[in-house]
């Protein structure tokens, strides 16, 4: 039992679970839009191993996740191996496969929002300046950057022509990330810095629980406007919202860390497992 929660605290906690998150995510843009064969969703599987483990050194580095110090020096060799292997796979696949280097232009601004997220461009006096610390920004930085990576990002990289579809995905995939982001914020309304103004923290718990629920409806709603709507893509964003729904409704301050980076973080990968049953079985 032991060894299992040793295997799960690795898997969550070295990110290769939100890596696999992000590799769904962006899986499900080019299975939506009917692309195969790209690279894209590894080099952001890749990337998000990279980028996340390093945030979470800087934040231990600047005494942020005290909690989290512990288990980050006993696993760093681990940690390493894993950031060596991202480092070589984004390398294959930027210079060794089909790969259009050019779509990085696009990967810029919203790789630059991730890490500007945690890590400070300059400082002013005590305070430093980086999304985290900006009230209410938080939140739409990580749902803005998460949707830019996955939906612009591969459609980019295959050469697909940008049109009010891929825009309305883009939309769409703001609201159900911003909904499953809500109760990570929900989990630390009392941890948080009352300056972040989060949205729990203006609206309330049960408010911002409301507001998830409304950008479900509007997440579901968007899959009727498609040009390729289809009533199974219908049923999928509509199973994809309830599981959200109740993900959202059953979050509290008192959840386990678990709750939130493991299921939570598990709505993309779910989403992407039901796209492929439902591809495979009833199409």
């Amino acid at each position: 039992m032991q060894l299992l929660k040793k295997i799960l605290d690795f898997y969550v906690f070295s990110n290769i679970h939100v890596a696999l998150a992000g590799f769904s995510i962006t899986k499900i843009t080019l299975i939506n839009f009917r692309i195969e064969s790209h690279l894209t969703p590894f080099f952001v599987a890749f990337s998000i191993l990279l980028s996340y483990n390093f945030i979470r050194y800087y934040d231990i580095k600047t005494q942020r996740l005290i909690w989290f110090k512990g288990w980050f020096v006993e696993n760093i060799n681990k940690i390493m191996a894993l950031s060596i292997l991202s480092i070589l796979g984004l390398g294959y696949i930027s210079f060794f496969a089909d790969f259009n280097l050019k779509s990085l232009t696009i990967l810029f601004p919203f790789a630059f929002m991730t890490l500007f997220y945690a890590v400070p461009l300059f400082q002013i006096g005590k305070i430093e300046i980086s999304f985290r610390n900006f009230p209410v920004i938080k939140i739409f930085s990580i749902t803005v950057a998460w949707a830019g990576i996955s939906v612009f990002f591969p459609l980019y990289e295959a050469g697909y022509q940008f049109t009010s579809e891929v825009y309305l995905e883009f939309i769409q995939r703001f609201f159900i990330l911003l909904v499953i982001t809500i109760p990570f914020d929900i989990r630390d309304v009392e941890a948080d810095l009352k300056e972040l103004k989060t949205l729990p923290q203006i609206l309330g718990i049960t408010n911002s629980k409301v507001l998830g629920t409304l950008l479900l409806f509007g997440f579901v709603l968007l899959e009727i406007f498609k040009e390729n709507f289809t009533y199974i893509g219908l049923l999928i964003v509509l199973i994809v919202s309830i599981i959200s729904g109740l993900f959202l409704w059953f979050s509290s301050p008192e959840r386990s860390r678990y709750y939130t980076s493991f299921w939570v973080e598990s709505v993309p990968i779910f989403w992407l497992g039901f796209l492929v049953y439902f591809n495979n079985y009833l199409f």
